[in-house]
Order: C-alpha cells, then sequence, then structure tokens
C-alpha cells in the first residue's frame, strides 16, 4: 500500500512558516512530504538556521517515505526575494499559487492531506487580493458552501459557529439555521474523518450563564435550546447550551468530542492555554483534509532559529490521522 503524500505550503514567505516546515523536514514520518515553495527560499532559508537539508525536485506520485533532512519540492516560484520579517505584497499571489495547487492536489487524490504554514492576511489584501483568511478561501475553493473552523490541543477541541467577526457582529450573525448548519458538519465530519459514530458534543450558550433563563439575554430561549431539543430529536448527542464560564468542567471534558463555541474569544482562549504552541486549526466541512498551525507569522523570529516547530509537527500528525479515514 502506497504510503500517504502530505503537501505543505509555507505561507508568508518572511515569516516563520518556512523555518517550521523545515525542522519538521527533519523528522522520520510515515508518510511523504512534498513542499509546494521556492526551493531558493527553502535552502536559503535553512542556510540561515543552520540546517542541513537536501531538497529534490517533486515530479508527481511520490509514494515513497519521507527521509529525514530531504525533502521533494513542487517548485512554485517567487515574485520578489525575501528577507526573513519583512513584508513585500509583491510576493502576495505566490502565498495564494502555493494553495492553489495544493488544493487542486487534494482534490485530485495526488495528496492526501495538506497542511498549511501562516500567512500574513493584511499582505495579501495589499497585494491586491481580497483575502479574509484560510479558512474562507479554502471553502471557496473547494466549491463549499459552508464549513467549520475547529482547533485543537490533544484530546481537547473546540469549533467554532462563528470565526473572526467583531464582538458586536456576533448576535445578529448567529440564528437557528446557521447553528443547526454547524452541528450538522460538525457531527458529519465526526463520523467520517474521525470515525465516532455519535460523536458527543458540548455547546456553549451564547450569553452568560447561558442566559440565566432569558433574564441576561434571549438567545438561548428563543433559538439555541429549541435547535439543540430539534437535533437530539433527530438523534444527535448534544449537550447544551452550557454556561461558557463551567463548561470545561471535568465531568463534561470526559464526555465530551468537541465543544461548540459561539465566537472566537470564548472558546480559544480555554484552548490555547491547554496547548499554546502545540494546537492545531482543523477545517471541518472540506471534501479534502487540511489542517494548520495555529500561530501568525512571528515576523521578528523568521530565520532566528527560535521559532517551535510544535504546531507544524502537530498539524501533520492530525493530517496523517485523518487522511487514513
Amino acid at each position: 500500500m502506497a504510503a500517504p503524500c502530505i503537501a505543505l505550503t509555507p505561507g508568508e514567505p518572511a515569516g516563520i512558516g518556512p523555518d517550521v516546515l523545515l525542522a519538521a523536514a527533519q523528522r522520520d514520518w510515515p508518510a511523504a512530504l512534498v513542499a509546494i515553495a521556492d526551493p531558493q527560499l527553502l535552502a536559503k532559508r535553512a542556510e540561515q538556521l543552520g540546517l542541513a537539508i537536501e531538497l529534490t525536485e517533486y515530479r508527481g506520485g511520490e509514494t515513497t517515505l519521507h527521509r529525514p533532512g530531504c525533502l521533494p519540492v513542487l517548485p512554485t516560484g517567487l515574485a520578489a526575494d525575501v528577507v526573513p520579517g519583512e513584508l513585500n505584497s509583491a510576493n502576495a499571489r505566490y502565498v495564494l499559487e502555493a494553495l492553489d495547487r495544493a488544493v487542486d492536489g487534494c482534490l485530485s487524490g495526488e495528496f492526501s492531506a495538506m497542511v498549511t504554514g501562516p500567512v500574513q492576511k493584511s499582505i495579501i489584501n495589499a497585494g491586491g487580493v481580497p483575502f479574509s483568511g484560510h479558512t474562507e478561501y479554502l471553502a471557496e475553493r473547494c466549491a463549499t458552501e459552508q464549513v467549520v473552523m475547529m482547533l485543537a490541543a490533544e484530546a481537547l477541541r473546540v469549533a467554532l459557529v462563528t470565526t473572526h467577526l467583531p464582538l458586536s457582529s456576533v448576535p445578529t450573525a448567529i440564528n437557528a439555521e446557521l447553528l443547526a448548519s454547524v452541528l450538522e458538519i460538525i457531527h458529519r465530519d465526526f463520523q467520517s474523518k474521525y470515525g465516532i459514530d455519535s460523536p458527543a458534543i458540548a455547546v456553549l450558550g451564547l450569553n452568560p450563564h447561558a442566559g440565566e433563563d432569558g433574564h441576561l439575554g434571549s438567545e438561548e430561549r428563543d433559538f439555541i435550546i429549541p435547535c439543540l431539543e430539534q437535533l437530539r430529536a433527530a438523534g444527535m448527542n448534544l449537550r447544551g447550551p452550557l454556561p461558557a464560564d463551567t463548561a470545561f468542567n471535568a465531568d463534561t471534558l470526559a464526555w465530551a468530542d468537541v465543544f461548540l463555541a459561539m465566537y472566537h474569544d470564548q472558546g480559544l482562549p480555554v484552548l490555547k492555554y491547554a496547548g499554546f504552541g502545540s494546537a492545531i486549526n482543523i477545517t471541518l466541512g472540506l471534501p479534502i483534509v487540511r489542517t494548520s498551525v495555529d500561530h501568525g507569522t512571528a515576523l521578528p523570529l523568521a530565520g532566528s532559529g527560535d521559532a517551535k516547530a510544535g504546531s507544524m509537527i502537530a498539524a501533520i500528525n492530525e493530517a496523517l490521522a485523518l487522511s487514513k479515514s
């Protein structure tokens, strides 16, 4: 049986994406790894980091197991030279070209999964390409109407109803239809990708104390509770709405396969406290497997040797596990 082939995109070339990708390539992996990047960028960054790396040209159909210190590269050319830590909007399209090639390879079956390094949203937009983030971009490229962002730190998983919205926009963005759709995607992907027949989902309330019977907000009473009751009746394994300040207790942590937070800063501080430096991002609802580091470009660390590769390593491990299903 051929080894799975994982496509790696380093993201923003001036950030630490190339650094952590090269660090991960020093390890043993039970898969073939392919970097979709500018080979000269990787060679120069490896030299700056003092890493021995043999870069070979990917010719398609890689099926041999990865060898530590050897990395096949599918060449994607930079538009301008890169100085670590210095953004250049001329290279915005290079970042997206690497993503496009990885998506195309995953959709065709050439790659088993894709793992993405961090991007700089502002510089992609400055380069003339409207870009709100990996999750939204990949959904559009895969012609997927709705996806769900989920972050994981070992056994703790937190998915989001809304993602990068101002807090003032959250209450009007959430409704029964959106909540039901998000829960259906989580339920379906945990069955198909994680092999869990009846995934246990802990749903947080929107308001303090989950609304406290309408005294601290009416959303729970008006549509969250009825939505959960309807989905339970359809066979979903749900608990909630739970007060967010007490939801992450030992009993619920032992029961839940995943928590669903209503907004970004409701659930992610807990997850990042639990797994800072090794947390990862997984996009649910796509027809492909995509995982990612859960950190930014860390421009001041690029090329310094101080960037930690824990999140990239965890993202590759998760991609491998999910690609098997």
